[in-house]
């Protein structure tokens, strides 16, 4: 574990959240592999005490959400393959997998090794570690399965980029056949929220957000070569509220009034 340091706050923050609503919240986020590894980890690596309710829960929201994207998916084309940019330690394939789809997970490769030693390479999982806004992961993947369609999540990745990095990875992607692409992406507006509730209390005040969409079919645009707007809906739409704090309920509410969280799926 020696190595856990360096990347503690971005893989584990997604993790105390996900771990926080399968304790407290199941019906927004069930994840036992995280459980699982709640046991393995550190103690004092998971300090969910700093942070609010609202906070923990949309990083588990986040993980919810690409789950009923990457599920609709797998209904629509079971042989598909699923890429997972910036994974992390993100868990998805132990709760989505279909049994014959293909996974790939893809980050730096510091990050990679993490993973490597907390989530061993499941059976049909490959790791790929790289620069998620360089070629090599999708050619590789375009060289062991050339026709398969491909959903791609970027699940908190996006933010903190320059537009036109975000845009020239997508329109890079138009290239390659069949893909599709799910993110998680603030309005203009929702910036100031984001800093202000959530990188803040996550430890990441001073840390520059840069990519917002306000108008996913602007965003195709801009991509061009026939990118088109699949999906563009409130991020909490599909977040049962049930039992949460009134200032959640409330943050939640104020979010999705004013689209200042959102998921965007694009068909490249």
């Amino acid at each position: 574990m020696s190595k856990l340091g360096v990347v503690e706050d971005t893989l584990f923050v997604p993790m105390a959240g996900r771990i926080y609503a399968s304790e407290h919240y199941p019906q927004i986020l069930y994840d036992p592999k995280a459980l699982d590894l709640k046991k393995k980890l550190p103690s004092g690596l998971l300090k969910s005490d700093d942070q609010s309710q609202y906070t923990l829960l949309a990083s588990a929201v986040r993980s919810t959400n690409m789950d009923l994207f990457i599920r609709a998916f797998l209904e629509r084309r079971p042989d598909g393959v699923i890429v997972q940019l910036g994974c992390g330690l993100e868990t998805a394939y132990y709760r989505c997998d279909n049994g014959r789809s293909r996974w790939y997970a893809v980050d730096l490769p510091h990050v990679v090794e993490c993973r490597r030693e907390l989530l061993p390479v499941p059976e049909r999982e490959t790791y790929l570690a790289g620069d998620a806004f360089a070629g090599d992961w999708i050619r590789q993947i375009r060289t062991d399965a050339p026709d398969a369609p491909i959903l791609v999540t970027a699940g908190g990745l996006f933010h903190y980029f320059e537009e036109s990095k975000v845009v020239g990875l997508l329109r890079m992607l138009t290239g390659f056949g069949e893909i599709e692409i799910v993110f998680d992406s603030v309005s203009k507006s929702g910036m100031a929220m984001m800093r202000k509730k959530y990188m803040k209390q996550v430890g990441h005040g001073d840390v520059q957000m840069l990519f917002y969409v306000d108008s996913a079919s602007e965003l195709a645009g801009k991509i061009g070569n026939g990118a088109r707007v699949l999906a563009e809906e409130p991020y909490y739409r599909h977040i049962p509220r049930t039992g949460l704090k009134l200032s959640t309920k409330i943050s939640m509410a104020v979010s999705d009034r004013f689209g200042m969280v959102k998921m965007v799926q694009l068909k490249l």
